[in-house]
């Protein structure tokens, strides 16, 4: 049962990933290039009473996988190989997280107040906006790369042992 659980809680990881994927595609296919596209006039689809909130889906999906994720690790440690494949996705997510804190949300930031920046002209407004995008799409890749790994580690058994046997995983796994 134990083993169950362990991949249970790697799909469940696998799962919540996917929709983080699902929303990063989203947004860079329909919601962020009209966002951006002429600012600050077209920072109305997030400002005003009917204004999209678009942070709503991400404060929601980030602590649950934060913490589907330490709870998967930790009950799969024992796993090196899943372990190692875990950890460079986590490692993956950590600094995207990092540099969307550092970069990405205060630029949405300050987007979204663009029409009280009346110093700044519409061509800057385009090329921050532009450039946002170039790198988001980025960030987005590395989120996909990092998501390989888990598809990598679903394919690993739950219960090998740190000091991987070959007579022991021939005796469990091997169809001979």
């Amino acid at each position: 049962m134990k083993n169950k659980l362990k991949t249970y809680s790697l799909f469940l990881v696998v799962i919540l990933w996917g929709t983080l994927l699902g929303g990063i595609i989203y947004e860079h296919f329909v919601f962020t290039p009209v966002y951006v596209s002429a600012l600050p006039d077209s920072a109305v689809v997030v400002n005003g009473a009917y204004g999209l909130d678009n942070s709503v889906f991400w404060r929601r999906i980030h602590p649950v996988l934060i913490i589907s994720l330490g709870l998967t690790i930790a009950l799969n440690w024992k796993s090196k190989t899943r372990r190692k494949l875990m950890m460079t996705s986590s490692v993956v997510y950590a600094l995207t997280l990092t540099v969307t804190f550092l970069y990405f949300v205060p630029e949405l930031m300050e987007f979204k107040n663009s029409s009280n920046l009346p110093g700044v002209s519409s061509a800057e407004w385009l090329r921050r906006g532009q450039l946002w995008l170039t790198l988001s799409w980025i960030r987005g890749a590395a989120m996909y790369a990092g998501f390989l790994p888990f598809l990598v580690a679903l394919s690993k058994p739950a219960d090998v042992p740190n000091s991987l046997d070959a007579e022991y995983f021939r005796a469990n796994y091997s169809s001979n």
